[in-house]
């Protein structure tokens, strides 16, 4: 296949689909989250604060800035998801960000300031699994491939 062709995303690695399609989930959640009926309790959702009860499919506690990161995650997967080291970037670090957040979440008091997010049980295990997933796709898909090498 030519360079061209794989310039316009017609030959991807399968770490960069594997990005982009974390990427195109993180967009569906995160647009989801602002979807009264979907997102129960809708009405007590708050930009930031552990007062909101809105949660996304009855389950995982939502906020405006919730759903933002989600949507931001998206976007970044999207972008990123263009080169494979972009997309290995993206897992890799968004996986770390994911398992930092579940040591937050696992740290605060969940009805503290603290809890801006905010987070409840479920938003913690959710984003263990996440991080361990993302930090497992970027590392499977690109075992054994060599590291790209910069210009000195």
């Amino acid at each position: 296949m030519s360079a061209h062709a794989r310039v316009a995303g017609m030959a991807r690695e399968p770490v960069q689909k594997a990005a982009l399609l974390v990427g195109l989930v993180f967009l569906l959640v995160g647009v989801l989250g602002f979807i009264p009926g979907v997102t129960t309790d809708y009405g007590t959702m708050e930009f930031a604060a552990h007062h909101s009860e809105a949660k996304l499919l009855g389950v995982f506690q939502v906020s405006v800035l919730h759903n933002l990161v989600h949507l931001a995650f998206g976007v970044a997967g999207l972008a990123l998801s263009r080169t494979a080291s972009q997309a290995r970037l993206y897992l890799l670090g968004g996986g770390a960000v994911y398992l930092v957040l579940w040591l937050y979440g696992l740290i605060i008091d969940q009805d503290s300031a603290a809890n801006f997010v905010p987070l409840n049980t479920a938003d913690n295990w959710l984003h263990l699994f996440l991080g361990l997933g993302m930090i497992a796709l970027g590392v499977v898909l690109t075992r054994g491939r060599a590291a790209p090498r910069t210009a000195a």
